[in-house]
C-alpha cells in the first residue's frame, strides 16, 4: 500500500483512511498518525502496538464491530484475503461454523474474532469452539488478543520499507 516514507509525508486525512481498514479505532487511527514520521517499519509497528494497548474497552468493542463474521462474505480487502482459507471447507464445515458463530455471539454478545490467515477452516471452528468454553472475561482477553494480532498484520502489510 505505501512505503514508509510514504506513510510518514502523506496527508494525514489519506494515512488515516489506510490505518482506518487496519483498525477502527479513532484514536488509535490518531495516535499512530499523530507518531509520524517513523524511522523504520518496525518503530511504527512498535508505536502502533503501544497504542493498541492504550485503547478502552469501549474502544476495543468499536474496533472490533468492524470485522465481518468469519466464514461469510466480507466486504473489504482485508477480510476477504484474511478469511479466503475460511470460506474453502465444505458444506458441513461451513455450517458448523455459522452454528458456532451464532453460539459465541449468543453468549458474548460480539461476532467471533480470530486471525484468520493461514488458517482453515477446520482449524478455525476447533478454536470457535475451543473459545466457547471461555468465560466472559477469558474471552475478552482472547478476543482483543486476536484483533491486535489482526491489526499489526495488516499494519505490517499496508507499509513496507
Amino acid at each position: 500500500m505505501w512505503t514508509l516514507g510514504e506513510f510518514n509525508t502523506l496527508d494525514a486525512g489519506m494515512v488515516a483512511g489506510g490505518l482506518t481498514a487496519c483498525c477502527a479505532s479513532t484514536p488509535w487511527v490518531e495516535k499512530v498518525t499523530a507518531g509520524r514520521p517513523y524511522g523504520s517499519v518496525a518503530s511504527l509497528l512498535s508505536a502502533a502496538s503501544a497504542a493498541f494497548d492504550e485503547l478502552d474497552e469501549s474502544e476495543l468493542a468499536v474496533a472490533h464491530a468492524a470485522h465481518p463474521r468469519i466464514g461469510e462474505p466480507a466486504s473489504n480487502a482485508w477480510s476477504r484475503r484474511e478469511q479466503s482459507r475460511a470460506m474453502t471447507g465444505d458444506d458441513a464445515v461451513r455450517a458448523a461454523l455459522r452454528a458456532a458463530n451464532e453460539a459465541y455471539e449468543h453468549k458474548f454478545g460480539r461476532v467471533f474474532l480470530i486471525r484468520a490467515t493461514g488458517r482453515t477452516a477446520e482449524e478455525i471452528l476447533a478454536e470457535a469452539r475451543r473459545r466457547l468454553d471461555n468465560d466472559y472475561e477469558a474471552e475478552s482477553i482472547e478476543a482483543a488478543a486476536q484483533l491486535r494480532a489482526i491489526v499489526m498484520l495488516r499494519l505490517g502489510r499496508a507499509v513496507r520499507a
